[in-house]
């Protein structure tokens, strides 16, 4: 069964999922049937056929009509500034791909559905639990899915990044309490020089001229995944100015006593012995372009790994927010539309 995809959002993730779903060996699954993104059609295909982060497309792009045209098949585009904008229901979408972050309370994503969805894919967490019928990282939790669900969210590139890291830390050593610090890639919500952009001032500053506090969401996502760590995780964020892959630093204090050595053998044991290759270890003196395009969730830095004394344990987890979520976003589509097949 061939499920049609349609992508609300085409920006930096909405392109990444195009791209990486057709280069996908799942990509005879699933055929893309829509766009709905405010840009003018030309800007769309030109954003398509060249990336600054990840390089030319090696397929072909061209404007058909008044939409595109993209390796030979067609894809209906619209410009639609409300779920009701476009006739989802003629389009028979079967799983829609909300990449525009506009969406995340129930009432909300419902109009989708409601205008002919019969699913939705977020590639944001909903704002809460219940905003959707089920959280999936990866890898931890996606053969929950049944196919019964009509809004599943992927979660975030962060928690996806993290999530399987401190679950395997608290089997094998359990964790007292643990600090997240995200170091990530700027955005489009920041400004290249300073100027009004957001609400929150700290988003008003340069994107490439400073370390930038913004709030963020980890902690909360992390114990939706792993309740067990409820109350015992605290979170913030740094965006710094690179255009791409970033890094959470985790500082754990942990019940049991361990070494160095005993936790880059854990990860690395882990890793070797997992088939599916969505979180990867290296002992190599990385920067953080080394992981640009890379296909993993997380990529735990051996070499990086401290302790201050036998308990108090520091991380380093890199991973690319951009293709290694885009990814991810099609493990849970492949998935998901098995279940419902």
């Amino acid at each position: 069964m061939t499920l049609k995809i349609a992508i609300n959002g085409y920006g930096r993730i909405g392109r990444c999922f195009l791209r990486a779903l057709l280069a996908s060996p799942v990509r005879s699954n699933f055929r893309i049937v829509a766009i709905n993104e405010p840009a003018d059609l030309e800007s769309m295909a030109y954003l398509t056929r060249f990336d600054s982060t990840h390089g030319c497309f090696p397929g072909q792009v061209d404007v058909l009509g008044d939409g595109l045209c993209i390796d030979g098949q067609p894809i209906r585009v619209f410009h639609a500034d409300t779920p009701e904008g476009v006739d989802w229901a003629a389009l028979e979408v079967d799983v829609l791909i909300e990449a525009s972050g506009r969406y995340s309370h129930r009432h909300e994503l419902q109009r989708f559905l409601t205008a002919g969805c019969k699913r939705l894919l977020l590639s944001h967490p909903g704002q809460t639990a219940q905003d959707v019928d089920r959280t999936v990282v990866y890898g931890m939790n996606h053969e929950l899915l049944d196919g019964r669900e009509s809004i599943v969210s992927a979660a975030s590139c962060t928690t996806n990044a993290i999530v399987p890291v401190l679950a395997l830390l608290e089997q094998a050593f359990g964790i007292e309490q643990a600090m997240l610090t995200t170091l990530h890639s700027v955005m489009n919500d920041q400004p290249l020089i300073d100027g009004y952009h957001h609400t929150d001032l700290h988003r008003t500053r340069s994107a490439m001229q400073s370390m930038i506090p913004v709030a963020t969401g980890l902690a909360r996502g992390v114990q939706r995944l792993l309740p067990e760590l409820t109350g015992r995780i605290e979170s913030k964020a740094i965006r710094v100015p690179v255009v791409n892959v970033s890094a959470i630093d985790l500082v754990a204090t942990l019940k049991c006593s361990t070494t160095v050595g005993e936790v880059r053998s854990l990860v690395k044991g882990v890793v070797e012995g997992r088939e599916s290759g969505r979180m990867a270890y290296t002992d190599d003196p990385h920067a953080s372009i080394d992981f640009n395009h890379s296909f993993h969730s997380a990529i735990v830095d051996g070499g990086q790994t401290r302790m201050s004394g036998d308990r108090l344990l520091n991380l380093l987890v890199w991973f690319d927010n951009e293709w290694g979520f885009a990814n991810r976003m099609i493990d849970v589509l492949a998935y998901w539309g098995k279940r419902m097949s």
